[in-house]
């Protein structure tokens, strides 16, 4: 099914996971009371993306008690960062008027789940709830008379963490690791309910494995000001922690690196990629290594596809081992795909794998961009449990390729994360910087979880991740 045949059948689909229609679900939980609290952090060195120089965290988490049908109370926990730069990025707002309305809007949320009496499953109160959620974005807009108003991809990001916590309820009150609650048997629709006819028939279940992968691989990020070499840093952080590349490589048996890059001077991209397969080529002969992969991350800023195509010609001249070694390249052009629909990625992704991250916010935005060329998805706890699924089961249906990309997400947001890489199949890598850039937040977690925060080998140990609920708590 292509967009348009997806857009003609919407009408009786719940439009980007909106209110769910049909006969009564089966018994599910019932939401008793959701609370929600703030923890802040500091980065030990700034983070550069894109336009974005990050240099802080706010995590919110959510505890929410739920109702069986046989009257237990069980709890769930959900974290995630804020991600304000990341998910409203804005020139006239500043970082504390985003971050303010992230949090008065978290409030409206958390009335608005707390006030939500309807029993069901975790995806059907989110799609019951979603709707809600946006509508309230937009009265926080209005009543905080905001220059810009909130974007849907920044209210799925302040919406994760309530629905985490549901999902990680619903798993504990069966007792079952919640990848075990997403077939016929505890789910009332399948997925046609929620994604279209081309999938009558078929449930979640389907597109998630009822046991976590044991070893995922992991991606180790290089922000745009991180230093490469030694002679690159001009004053030691000298906390004990890697602060250059090679360091990172031999701390971490580092195989996978992804490169943030500016997007808009050619000449400095290039330079980048040349100066980081450089020092990577050095330490992985170092220490006997054949095989790593690089994936390239714009974060929207290259000003056409041209630019993509012209850089990937270039790099392959300048480094051709450094091209092939590239894994995939993530959104490397602006997030609103409608207003830019001759940014095509038919040609680009016919040279590595191009996934779509910033726009992905509905199945809609799916179809638009495969019909725009992006031959992958990169799937993000940050926009919710429910949606990363759904997107999951879709991207697999049309044989996409994927990953699971971070929100530099630390403790109990990066297990969450872990967990959906170790769960949906064919995901090439995670992504996980905290560990680089706020290890302060990960410290409560790393002896409990020690194969997801002290890696040695490259890789995630996703083994254990099958514990009731999402499994951090």
């Amino acid at each position: 099914m292509d967009r348009r045949q997806f857009l003609r059948s919407a009408a009786w689909v719940p439009a980007a996971f909106g209110v769910c229609r049909g006969a009564a679900p089966r018994a599910g939980v019932r939401i008793e009371e959701v609370r929600c609290s703030y923890e802040d952090f500091r980065y030990r060195t700034p983070y550069r993306f894109g336009a974005q120089t990050v240099d802080r965290v706010t995590l919110l988490n959510v505890d929410c008690a739920v109702r069986t049908g046989d009257g237990r109370v069980v709890r769930g926990f959900g974290s995630m960062t804020m991600g304000n730069a990341w998910s409203f990025p804005s020139q006239t707002l500043s970082y504390d008027t985003t971050l303010g309305a992230m949090k008065a809007l978290a409030a409206r949320i958390a009335r608005i789940t707390n006030a939500y009496r309807e029993p069901g499953h975790p995806v059907d109160i989110n799609c019951a709830l979603e709707p809600e959620y946006l509508k309230a974005a937009r009265e926080v807009s209005a009543e905080l008379h905001l220059a810009e108003p909130i974007p849907k991809l920044c209210t799925l990001v302040t919406a994760s963490p309530f629905d985490a916590a549901i999902h990680d309820a619903y798993g504990k009150a069966l007792g079952v690791s919640c990848y075990l609650t997403y077939g016929s048997d505890a789910m009332p629709y399948d997925l046609s309910h929620y994604l279209g006819a081309d999938y009558k028939g078929e449930y979640l279940s389907r597109y998630v494995l009822p046991q976590p992968a044991p070893r995922t691989a992991l991606y180790h990020s290089v922000g745009a000001s991180d230093p490469i070499v030694a002679s690159d840093i001009r004053a030691r952080i000298g906390d004990g922690l890697p602060e250059t590349l090679p360091e990172w490589i031999r701390y971490n048996g580092l195989r996978r690196i992804k490169i943030k890059l500016a997007g808009n001077d050619l000449a400095w991209d290039l330079a980048r990629v040349a100066g980081i397969n450089r020092a990577a080529t050095e330490t992985q002969r170092e220490r006997g290594v054949a095989e790593w992969f690089y994936s390239l991350d714009f974060n929207e800023q290259c000003p056409n596809v041209g630019y993509l195509l012209e850089f990937l010609r270039r790099l392959r001249e300048i480094a051709p081992a450094g091209f092939d070694r590239i894994q995939y390249v993530e959104q490397p052009t602006a997030r609103d795909l409608k207003a830019n629909r001759g940014n095509v990625m038919h040609a680009a992704a016919k040279l590595r794998p191009v996934v779509i991250d910033e726009s992905l916010t509905d199945i809609e935005s799916l179809m638009l961009a495969r019909e725009m060329g992006y031959s992958g998805a990169a799937l993000k706890a940050c926009k919710g449990q429910s949606q990363v699924l759904l997107m999951a089961a879709a991207a697999e249906k049309h044989k996409m390729f994927l990953c699971v990309q971070d929100l530099t997400c630390p403790g109990a947001s990066l297990i969450h994360s872990a967990g959906l890489a170790a769960h949906i199949p064919g995901v090439a890598a995670i992504e996980a910087n905290a560990r680089e850039y706020v290890p302060a937040a990960n410290q409560a977690w790393a002896d409990k979880f020690p194969g997801i925060f002290k890696v040695r080998d490259g890789m995630l140990d996703t083994s254990g991740l099958s514990r009731p609920g999402l499994g951090a708590v």
